[in-house]
């Protein structure tokens, strides 16, 4: 026989009833490593060299590869459904980069709801995520939320 397995259990869901403005989400702490930077870049299909070979990045100004926008824009997403949960649905994300995320950087991400709009559900989020060289990304995600969450 088998031993029993823990089941993941699915995230819940918040209601736009139980938001407000001015909620602050979690934290969310990303190590940047050298291997996030390089296989995140290789999976959305961005193969320039400042994301993969460190050589080529300095010799283009940089320190060393740095993340992508689609890697920093799916993670703000990541963290914003996180918190939101599956039956959230991402409307927008406007994001701006800032200082790039270096391997050995630890990347915080933090948001706060800034807004709501009771005749579609929506509800905006500000983020920012930032690392030893400052702000690494900030933007807004609006997401929708249901108005009620059935088992």
């Amino acid at each position: 026989m088998s031993p029993v397995r823990d089941t993941p259990a699915v995230p819940a869901t918040r209601t736009y009833a139980e938001v407000a403005v001015g909620d602050v989400l979690p934290d969310l702490t990303i190590p940047v490593t050298r291997t996030l930077i390089v296989a995140t870049a290789l999976a959305s299909r961005d193969y320039q060299d400042v994301h993969h070979d460190p050589e080529l990045a300095r010799e283009r100004g940089s320190k060393d590869i740095f993340m992508n926008i689609l890697t920093s824009n799916g993670l703000v997403d990541r963290y914003v459904t996180g918190w939101a949960g599956p039956a959230a649905v991402v409307r927008a994300v406007r994001i701006r980069l800032g200082a790039p995320n270096h391997p050995g950087d630890t990347m915080v991400l933090t948001g706060t709801v800034t807004a709501k709009s009771d005749a579609d559900r929506h509800v905006d989020i500000a983020v920012k995520g930032t690392n030893s060289l400052g702000a690494h990304v900030t933007g807004t995600v609006t997401v929708r939320l249901p108005g009620e969450v059935t088992p």
